[in-house]
């Protein structure tokens, strides 16, 4: 599915605790973490409809869980679900965006950042969750530059 050019996106690392998010914009191909939503077994649908009101994003991105040799997690249904929900919720495009490793990379970058200075106070959970939405992002971002862009 392509991307309408300055298009807003919003993607989420789902998690039964937290809900990462990042959003980006498809014509600077720039994305950042947007902090975390709170999610006690069901996500904060409340914070989700301020998400996407604030942000009038034209996509959703959801990261997929998988193992490294490629078969489901037994969180992957739970994100499956998640992404229908969207779906059904706010009635735009919902992607799914294979999300391995995500969560150790930001991890190791927030990390590598702290000990360079950039970030002083000390790595939480949730800068971890936000931090591997936009690399979700990114991901998708990344396997949208070669393919034409959408005229909608």
């Amino acid at each position: 599915m392509g991307a309408a050019k300055g298009e807003v996106v919003l993607a989420f690392d789902f998690g039964i605790r937290r809900i990462g998010v990042a959003v980006g914009q498809t014509a600077t191909r720039s994305a950042s973490a947007e902090g975390v939503i709170p999610a006690h077994g069901e996500p904060d649908w409340d914070s989700l409809n301020r998400k996407v009101r604030d942000w009038v994003p034209g996509r959703l991105l959801v990261g997929i869980p998988y193992n490294m040799d490629g078969t489901e997690t037994l969180l992957t249904a739970r994100c499956r679900t998640f992404a229908a929900q969207l779906s059904q919720r706010f009635g735009l495009p919902v992607e799914l965006v294979d999300e391995r490793l995500t969560s150790a990379a930001a991890s190791n970058e927030l990390r590598d950042a702290r000990r360079e200075g950039q970030k002083t106070r000390r790595v939480s959970r949730a800068d971890v969750d936000a931090h591997a939405a936009r690399l979700i992002l990114e991901t998708w971002m990344r396997e949208h530059d070669n393919k034409p862009e959408s005229r909608t």
